[in-house]
């Protein structure tokens, strides 16, 4: 009996250990291709597109998730001890995770704010809201995140040295799809005159988008969510609309369109009517299979809404 007990205990460990290799393997980059995990799916799309086959990247959070009040799971911890690099867009936006970023920094693995380190303090914007912080959402405007998009080709080199100039190559071809982005967001931008390029949102994420594209912007709440909108708040920004009669406001995936639509009611009960203009994509792609599930994509899915609310009808 004892002789089958320790046999049983021999098999039950060695199963054990197949069963945790398993588990890791369903999270770790293949040995031939390195393993990036990214906080936000816009940072996991521009290490995807600059990494191609030699990277697999993962996103911890996906369509629709507010990285601002997001905290990370057990899972996510596992997934990031287990990177070779790790992405995230820092300037405080993934708030709640600094401690778990320094963690991993002290377990040797190679983690890089992209946001942060690629833009310079003089093309950042003030936080109104929270002095000293700056707006984080660099990514809307498309020049800013070409830098971005340098920086993580220098990470991905420098983890992944022997396909560095796969990787160089590989953003050569993604600035110039950037461009095109750039261009287009210009160009539809153009089909709306200059006083009806008044962008009301949800939350404070479109400042270098309105910088960038020539839109005056404004959020029902900051920069960051996690400092929730108040009735003042709702009533200053209804007497905005009322006064200027901006023909649209806009709700965004991440955030919840409750506060969008109390601002509605109270423009309505200032005796005029003000349409939801549609849905942008502010913290976060869409669907992975759908337009929006790239960042050249969302881009484009964005100002499209932007123009079909705003520009005015033919005559």
């Amino acid at each position: 009996m004892r002789g089958y007990a320790l046999c049983f205990s021999i098999l039950f460990a060695a199963g054990a250990l197949a069963g945790c290799g398993q588990t890791r393997g369903d999270d770790a980059a293949p040995p031939d291709r390195l393993g990036v995990v990214a906080t936000t799916s816009i940072v996991a799309d521009l290490a995807a597109q600059i990494g191609g086959e030699r990277v697999r990247a993962q996103s911890l959070m996906g369509p629709g998730v507010d990285p601002h009040l997001y905290k990370a799971s057990a899972g996510d911890v596992t997934r990031l001890s287990g990177a070779d690099v790790i992405l995230y867009n820092g300037l405080h936006l993934e708030g709640k995770m600094g401690d778990v970023f320094e963690r991993m920094r002290q377990r040797g693995v190679l983690v890089f704010a992209v946001a942060e380190a690629s833009v310079s303090p003089e093309d950042l914007i003030d936080s109104e809201r929270f002095q000293g912080n700056y707006d984080p959402h660099v990514w809307f405007d498309v020049s800013l995140w070409k830098k971005a998009a340098r920086r993580v080709q220098e990470t991905l080199a420098e983890a992944d040295p022997r396909h560095a100039e796969a990787y160089r190559q590989r953003l050569e071809g993604y600035l110039a799809e950037l461009d095109r982005t750039h261009a287009y967001v210009l160009e539809q931008a153009a089909a709306i005159p200059a006083e009806r390029r008044v962008l009301v949102t949800s939350h404070d994420a479109f400042g270098y988008f309105g910088r960038a594209y020539g839109f005056e912007v404004h959020g029902l709440q900051g920069i960051s969510t996690a400092a929730e909108a108040g009735t003042a708040d709702v009533q200053r920004l209804a007497d905005l609309v009322a006064d200027r009669r901006i023909p649209a406001l806009f709700v965004e995936t991440s955030i919840s369109p409750r506060g969008i639509q109390a601002v509605q009611e109270a423009v309505r009960a200032r005796g005029f009517e003000v349409g939801i203009g549609g849905t942008l994509y502010g913290d976060a792609l869409g669907d992975p299979d759908a337009g929006a599930g790239t960042y050249p994509g969302m881009m484009r899915e964005n100002i499209d809404a932007i123009v079909a609310a705003l520009a005015p009808d033919p005559a």
